[in-house]
């Protein structure tokens, strides 16, 4: 027996490679799946099964290319529907893989197709069981991703899921191995805990939502203080459910080279100029226009929470970034990505177009000019819950997420002078490049955020 997590930070993705006697299996795998079958090539090993725990709602799963490249089935859970050929099983059906075997646990209640595969090592032991986003560490999935036509609030999701982790899940051996679809970062869960896998009885210890004492008390903690979802979770889970270009088409546009002149002429009122470069790289100087959403971050999530997924994408990357970019997009489901900068940012200069920038200044310079400017106002784009956790006296707060609307923005004068700045400096750079995208020009954006000014105050 061999388990094998591939995890991805940027979206705090696990995807598994499990295999016996040169049979292997992929759960939940990525968009982009040359990782899987490296693996199972140096291993000499066959891709027998493509498992998917649900229809995954934060990033688009590599299923269907996955399927074409390999011919193994795509095995899914009870309930679930597809545009496409699958392998839909019953709850306690046995699958065989090599020397183990894998049983279907339906868990209905993050989503209704939600099920968890449990595998048994070649004794016939319980050794681990794949969670998806019914269990995570620490947490449990969000119960309010009900798919269009379900009819279901977020109140009777919970309580299949409660329902599901009691049937499904509590009986197991303490020493069961638990492996989740994500670990910490995830818009998922809550608040998912540090670690990417754990054991059942880990979880039975400590994760509240397998504590609780009572259906009600679960559904209460559940859903208490859960934030809306990200709104681009419905349109990633419709793309994992009704099927998709393959990656290979959507990469061969995206790296289009277009020269300079070639890339002003394809720019139209609906583009959106995506500046994949380090937020630091940014300030210094970008084509007008341009949205930065660094590589160095979660990069696919805020594409994914933050631009438009019916409008052509132009991007500008650091040279030998481009190929990476169109992936990243991709995982959440980009499609119209029509070509890159030839050249990057560099080529732009060199051809003598107009530039535009980001002045930086450091948090000392921000605390003295704030008495002294009448016209200052500080915004601070961390989350909600950060900023009340401490935050500039009279700053304003206008978390980052909610800039997917251009009238959230309507609330700031275009005269004042906006000192921008986040908790390190990452997503202050991307609403600078929002506020100027839409015409704002008297901003700083703040070096180190919150952690640096904090410090200056005495706070960190």
């Amino acid at each position: 027996m061999y388990i094998q997590q591939l995890y991805t930070n940027c979206l705090s993705e696990a995807a598994y490679y499990v295999e016996s006697q040169g049979e292997a299996a992929i759960i939940d795998p990525l968009r982009d799946i040359d990782a899987y079958i490296k693996l199972a090539a140096e291993r000499k090993a066959t891709i027998k099964y493509i498992f998917e725990t649900h229809f995954h709602a934060d990033f688009v799963s590599g299923h269907l290319d996955l399927a074409k490249a390999t011919g193994a089935p795509i095995i899914y859970g009870p309930n679930a529907e597809t545009q496409f050929p699958i392998r839909k099983t019953t709850n306690g059906e046995v699958i065989n893989l090599g020397a183990l075997q894998f049983t279907v646990l339906h868990t209905p209640g993050h989503t209704l197709e939600s099920t968890c595969y449990l595998l048994k090592d070649e004794q016939g032991k319980d050794h681990c069981v794949f969670t998806g986003d019914t269990l995570f560490v620490g947490d449990v999935g969000r119960p309010d991703l009900a798919q269009k036509g379900a009819d279901l609030t977020m109140e009777e999701l919970a309580g299949m899921l409660y329902e599901s982790i009691q049937k499904q899940l509590v009986p197991l051996a303490d020493d069961v191995i638990v492996y989740p679809a994500h670990g910490p970062g995830s818009s998922c869960g809550k608040n998912l805990g540090p670690n990417t896998f754990s054991t059942i009885g880990e979880e039975k210890a400590s994760n509240y939502a397998m504590k609780a004492t009572s259906k009600e008390s679960f559904i209460e903690q559940v859903t208490d203080g859960i934030a809306a979802p990200p709104p681009y979770f419905p349109i990633n889970a419709r793309i994992n459910k009704e099927g998709y270009d393959p990656l290979d088409a959507v990469i061969e546009k995206g790296m289009s080279a277009l020269s300079v002149s070639d890339f002003k002429a394809a720019i139209n009122d609906e583009s959106i100029l995506l500046d994949t470069r380090t937020a630091a790289t940014f300030t210094l100087g970008f084509v007008p226009g341009s949205i930065s959403i660094g590589l160095e971050g979660r990069f696919a999530e805020w594409a994914g929470g933050l631009l438009p997924f019916d409008a052509p994408i132009l991007l500008i990357t650091e040279v030998g970034k481009e190929k990476e970019s169109i992936i990243r997009l991709a995982r959440v489901g980009f499609h119209r990505i029509d070509g890159h900068l030839h050249g990057g940012y560099e080529a732009w200069v060199k051809g003598n177009e107009e530039s535009d920038m980001i002045i930086d200044v450091e948090p000392d310079e921000l605390l003295m000019d704030i008495p002294h400017d009448p016209n200052l106002v500080v915004l601070d784009v961390r989350r909600e819950n950060e900023f009340s956790n401490g935050h500039l006296k009279d700053a304003l707060n206008l978390p980052l997420s909610n800039m997917s609307d251009p009238g959230s923005m309507a609330t700031i004068d275009d005269t004042q002078n906006l000192y921008i700045h986040c908790a390190g400096g990452y997503r202050s750079v991307i609403a600078a490049s929002l506020f100027k995208r839409q015409g704002f020009h008297q901003i700083r954006n703040v070096l180190g955020g919150w952690s640096a000014i904090s410090k200056l105050k005495g706070e960190g």
